[in-house]
């Protein structure tokens, strides 16, 4: 594993030829989840079964949470508000446009660029996703942005943005989309998951959908079926 910082971003780069990110396989960009530290996801790279040659990038979200150590985010959130909704059970934020997370797309943009430039990544080869608010900001980067990846992974996310997202879906419609989201996930509204799933679907992606009996989390079952994804990825 190396660090190295791409459109200001600090990524930890994984796989390939050299382990460490090298070669010119495919590069599969995971983001981490709000409150998250910037290694969170790294140790997936040793259990997703792909070629060797594909390479892993896992972003460090820019912002600290203060009071919590080695919690970060990509955009903030009002913590009592989000107590507030754990209280009250996981609900729909489709029509909600969260403070700071254009900001946060731009970086995001800015750090996919920086990719495709200073390791020869190819669009079609590219792979961006995350999970939880890490996947909320690959959605916002596909599908407001010009950013049309070789795939779009969303692990335990859910729309925000709705209407944008929608009116940006037709134009990348040859995405293939990965989306896993627990029946049982305390934070995340499972129903509002199945609806970014029609939505994409009725738009003309081709979405593989693994629902799992569990909560906010990523289980072993979606990390099989998540290998399977990648490994279709520019081969």
């Amino acid at each position: 594993m190396r660090e190295q910082r791409f459109g200001g971003i600090t990524v930890r780069l994984t796989g390939g030829e050299d382990r460490q990110g090298g070669g010119d396989g495919p590069l599969v960009v995971l983001m981490h989840g709000f409150g998250a530290s910037g290694t969170d996801l790294v140790g997936l790279w040793r259990v997703l079964d792909v070629p060797r040659a594909v390479r892993f990038a896992f972003p460090e979200a820019p912002h600290e949470i203060p009071g919590l150590f080695g919690a970060r985010a990509w955009w903030m959130l009002d913590l009592a508000r989000a107590e507030q909704a754990m209280a009250e059970g996981p609900r729909s934020y489709a029509q909600e446009i969260p403070p700071g997370m254009e900001d946060a797309t731009d970086g995001v943009v800015e750090m996919i660029e920086a990719f495709q430039r200073e390791l020869g990544v190819p669009s079609e080869h590219l792979i961006v996703g995350g999970f939880s608010q890490g996947s909320m900001a690959a959605c916002n980067a596909v599908f407001t942005r010009n950013v049309t990846p070789g795939g779009l992974v969303i692990l335990s996310g859910t729309p925000v943005n709705l209407k944008e997202w929608k009116a940006g879906m037709a134009s990348k419609r040859e995405v293939p989309v990965f989306q896993s989201h627990g029946q049982n996930d305390p934070l995340l509204s499972f129903e509002a998951a199945e609806h970014l799933r029609d939505e994409m679907r009725g738009a003309g992606l081709s979405t593989k959908w693994v629902p799992f009996r569990g909560g906010h989390e990523i289980p072993m079952p979606v990390l099989e079926e998540l290998g399977r994804f990648l490994s279709t990825i520019g081969y």
